[in-house]
C-alpha cells in the first residue's frame, strides 16, 4: 500500500493539479494500463480466461453495470471483489461526508455548504480503494429505506428540523456508497417494488425519498448477481431494471478436470502439517474433481441448482482429514491417500447437493455412493480396458487373473478405516496380478501411486460388478 497523500484541504488540493475522475472512468483507465502491462486482474479465478473474463472487461471499457448470471459456485461475488484492484488506491471526499463527496462536484447539502462557507480551507480525506467496496444480499425483507434511505426522527430532533427539511434524511446504503462499487447477490430475491427504486438512481441520479425528490447523480459502479433458477422459482428481474444494466455476463462451472483441479488448489484451506504429511496422487485428485461432473449430470441431482465448486473444495479438505486422523490413529507419521478415504467426503457432498424426487428416495449418503461409484467407472476405463457385462466363453478377459484370485478360499481382502499403512500394503500386495494388471496397461505409475492404483482397480471391477464390495462399519470387504 502506498502511503496516503499529504493534501488535507481542499485549496491544496486544487493546487497539486488532482483530477478527479468518476468511478467508471477509473475503472476504465486502470484497466486500459493493466492489459496493456500484460498485468493479470483477476488471479486465481480459473477456467474464464477466454469466456468470462473478456466479456467482463468489455463491459468496464464500456463503464456498463454489470449482472453476472450463473448457479451458485461459480465465482460471481469473487470477481465483484477483484474488482476494487481496478480503482486508484486513494481518492480525496469531503471531510465528515456521509455520502463520500466529491471535493470539486458535492452533492450532498452537508459538503455543499461547508464549501461555501471553509473555501479552500474545507477539510479533505483520503479513502482507499479496500474501503470503497459495498455488498448486499438481497433479500424478501430488504426495504427501500435500508437501500435508499429515510427520515431519520432523531436527527430532526437533536438539529430541531421539522420533516419538511432534507437535512433530516438518513441516507441508506446505495448513497453511502457513493464512488465505490455496489454489489447487489441474487437481485432476483429482491421484491419488485424495490427494484423499481433502482430505476433512477441507475439512469438519472435521482433518489426519492419518503416524498424528497433529491437530485444526486450518485457515482457508483453497480455489479448485480443472480442464479437463473430464481428466474423460474422465486422471482425475477422486472424488465425496465434489466434494461437499464448494460452488461448481462454468463458464469459457468469448470469445462475439464485440470481447470476443477487448480480451482480446488487454489481455495483449499490446509494445515501444513496436512501437506507435508499426507501425499495426495494425481488419480485421487482427478477422481475428486469427477464426483463434481458425476453430480452435474445425475439423474438424483437437481441441475437448475447446480453443484457448487466448493463441493470439491470442502470435500477436498475432508480427504486429507480422513487421511490425517486415520494415521494419527495408526501411528504413521506420513501417509498417502486411499481410496477408502474417500468415504469421509460423503458429508461435503451430501451437504452441496440439492436432489430431486427419485434423489430423495435414494437418500442422500446413497446418492453421494452413487456418484463416487459413478466417477470411479468414468475415470477406470481411461486407465484400463473397459469392463465387458458378457464375455466369450472360453476367452480369458483382461481381468480374469483378479476375479480368480477371489475364486479361491482365501479370496478376499478388508480395508479398514484406521488400518495403519504396513496392514494397508500387504492386504494389497497379497493380489500379484495387480501388479501384472499395472505393469501391462499403467507401466509409467509412480512408486508412491501404486497402492492407490491398486485399489482403484478393485472398486472399478465391483462398480463395474465384476467384484463384490461391501461396506462395514469400520472399512471395506472385497470378495
Amino acid at each position: 500500500m502506498t502511503a496516503k497523500p499529504d493534501l488535507k484541504t481542499l485549496g491544496s488540493l486544487k493546487s497539486s493539479g488532482y483530477k478527479i475522475k468518476s468511478i467508471k472512468d477509473e475503472l476504465r483507465d486502470n484497466l486500459i494500463n493493466k492489459i496493456r502491462s500484460k498485468e493479470n486482474v483477476f488471479e486465481g479465478i480459473f477456467g474464464y480466461e477466454n469466456t468470462v473474463i473478456p466479456q467482463l472487461e468489455h463491459a468496464i471499457l464500456s463503464r456498463h453495470n454489470i449482472n453476472l448470471l450463473g448457479l451458485r459456485g461459480q465465482a460471481k461475488t469473487r470477481l465483484a471483489r477483484m474488482m476494487t484492484s481496478l480503482l486508484d488506491e486513494w481518492i480525496p471526499f469531503i471531510s465528515g461526508s456521509e455520502i463520500n463527496d466529491d471535493p470539486y462536484h458535492p452533492i450532498s447539502r452537508y459538503a455543499k455548504e461547508l464549501i461555501e462557507a471553509e473555501g479552500d480551507n474545507t477539510p479533505i480525506e483520503w479513502l482507499h480503494r479496500d474501503d470503497r467496496f459495498f455488498e448486499k444480499l438481497a433479500t424478501p425483507d430488504v426495504t427501500v429505506a435500508d437501500l435508499i434511505g429515510d427520515v431519520d426522527p432523531i436527527k430532526a430532533a437533536n438539529l430541531k428540523l421539522s420533516y419538511a427539511d432534507d437535512r433530516v434524511i438518513h441516507f441508506g446504503m446505495i448513497p453511502r456508497a457513493n464512488r465505490c462499487i455496489f454489489v447487489i447477490n441474487e437481485l432476483p430475491d429482491l421484491q419488485a417494488r424495490i427494484q423499481v427504486s433502482l430505476f433512477n438512481i441507475l439512469q438519472e441520479g435521482d433518489v426519492q425519498i419518503r416524498g424528497f425528490k433529491v437530485r444526486m447523480p450518485l457515482d457508483i459502479q453497480f455489479v448485480f448477481t443472480a442464479n437463473p433458477e430464481d428466474y423460474t422459482n422465486r422471482g425475477s428481474i422486472v424488465t425496465p431494471l434489466k434494461d437499464r444494466i448494460g452488461s448481462q455476463i454468463l458464469t459457468h462451472y469448470p469445462e475439464n478436470i485440470h481447470i476443477a483441479k487448480e480451482i480446488t488448489k487454489y481455495e483449499s484451506s490446509l494445515d501444513k502439517r496436512q501437506e507435508k504429511g499426507i501425499y495426495v496422487p494425481d488419480l485421487a485428485k482427478d477422481l475428486l474433481e469427477q464426483i463434481g461432473f458425476e453430480a452435474r449430470d445425475s439423474e438424483f441431482v437437481d441441475y437448475k441448482s447446480g453443484v457448487s465448486a466448493r463441493m470439491s473444495i470442502t470435500a477436498f479438505e475432508n480427504l486429507l482429514s480422513t487421511a490425517e486422523r486415520r494415521s494419527l490413529l495408526s501411528g504413521d507419521e506420513k501417509t498417502s491417500v486411499r481410496l477408502s478415504d474417500f468415504m469421509g467426503v460423503i458429508p461435503a457432498v451430501t451437504g452441496k447437493v440439492e436432489l430431486v424426487y427419485e434423489g430423495e428416495q435414494e437418500g442422500s449418503e446413497a446418492v453421494a455412493q452413487i456418484l463416487i461409484d459413478n466417477a470411479i467407472k468414468t475415470l477406470f476405463t481411461t486407465y484400463f480396458p473397459k469392463v465387458e457385462k458378457l464375455e466369450k466363453k472360453d476367452v480369458a478377459g483382461p481381468f480374469q487373473q483378479i476375479t480368480d484370485w477371489f475364486l479361491k478360499d482365501d479370496g478376499f481382502i478388508e480395508i479398514t478405516d484406521e488400518s495403519s499403512d504396513e496392514f494397508y500394503s500387504k492386504a494389497l500386495n497379497r493380489i500379484g496380478a495387480l501388479d501384472q494388471m499395472i505393469e501391462k496397461y499403467q507401466p509409467d505409475t509412480k512408486k508412491e501411486d501404486l497402492l492407490f492404483m491398486k485399489e482403484f482397480i478393485l472398486w472399478g471391477l465391483a462398480a463395474n460388478k465384476k467384484l463384490n464390495k461391501e461396506r462395514f462399519r469400520t472399512g471395506v470387504f472385497f470378495s
